[in-house]
């Protein structure tokens, strides 16, 4: 029996290879450590963190028709997350994406999302061919979209019918694909989930905390934005207005997913009602849990 998704999730699905140590590394560090393989790309990542908060995700991506794209659909579905609307390739392999984190954080990191580049507006197919929408009757719900699109791609969703009533919640994915978000400034219901680097990207200067991050975001037409800063107090701007918290102090572990859990249970929070200010507050308790170890990836 088909059931209606609470969101949709649109980016990246692939497969997260990851080392982790406990060591402080450098360029040329040879350490022991544990690595990991599990289902990563960033509207994955808040897929999972979604449904982890209660919230029944949907994924649209492309995953290629091979061994690796069939274990990771497996793989998706076991933890909850539904694939029905995935775009698959006879021709294009999974993507992957490979990290190395030590105690001093991530040390280097290399995203393999050719395949969803490739696949561009195919992905989509579902909002405009009935399967989730149509142009006469767009989705009207929530749709988590992250910057792994192409640029191309992602001025083209600013513009296109089928996002017009969404209320879109977009990640940035990188630093490096942060730029890429510009050109959804202007949607008329944005909210931008970012951390200071990738505010000062997008607005095209650097910026000294995440209240003024925040507010230049609102000032270049986003909607809404949220900003965290590490440590630092995090920000929001925009139709609810500015507001500031501090994150709970943690031994961090590790890095990878951090703002995507972020997003993801402050999207749940204020799907659940929660005001405002409760839902960033939950949004950093959620994210300081997840980098301390304290969660489950």
């Amino acid at each position: 029996m088909s059931v209606t998704p609470d969101i949709l999730c649109i980016g990246s699905v692939l497969w997260d290879v990851i080392g982790r140590s406990g060591a402080h590394m450098r360029v040329g560090s040879d350490v022991p450590g544990r690595i990991v393989r599990q289902p990563g790309g960033v509207a994955m990542n808040i897929a999972l963190a979604l449904r982890r908060f209660g919230l029944v995700p949907e994924l649209l991506s492309a995953v290629g028709r091979d061994v690796e794209g069939d274990a990771l659909l497996a793989a998706a579905r076991e933890l909850g997350v539904g694939t029905a609307h995935l775009y698959r390739s006879d021709d294009l392999p999974t993507d992957s994406y490979m990290a190395v984190e030590g105690a001093n954080g991530l040390i280097a990191a290399i995203a393999d999302a050719h395949s969803l580049e490739q696949a561009g507006e195919k992905i989509l197919a579902p909002l405009s061919d009935s399967r989730l929408g149509t142009v006469e009757t767009p989705w009207t719900g929530p749709i988590a979209l992250d910057g792994n699109l192409t640029e191309g791609l992602l001025a083209r969703i600013a513009g296109l019918p089928a996002f017009a009533s969404a209320d879109l919640k977009i990640a940035p994915a990188s630093p490096g694909k942060a730029e890429r978000l510009v050109p959804l400034l202007g949607h008329p219901t944005a909210t931008f989930y970012v951390n200071r680097e990738e505010a000062g990207l997008i607005v095209g200067r650097p910026v000294d905390d995440a209240a003024e991050a925040a507010a230049a975001l609102v000032a270049r037409g986003a909607h809404r934005a949220l900003v965290t800063d590490g440590a630092a107090p995090a920000a929001e701007d925009g139709v609810n207005g500015p507001r500031k918290a501090t994150p709970p102090e943690v031994l961090v572990t590790r890095v990878t997913g951090a703002g995507d859990t972020f997003m993801a249970s402050h999207i749940a929070a204020e799907q659940d009602g929660a005001a405002p200010g409760d839902a960033l507050h939950a949004a950093l308790r959620a994210a300081a849990l997840h980098v301390s170890g304290d969660v489950s990836p």
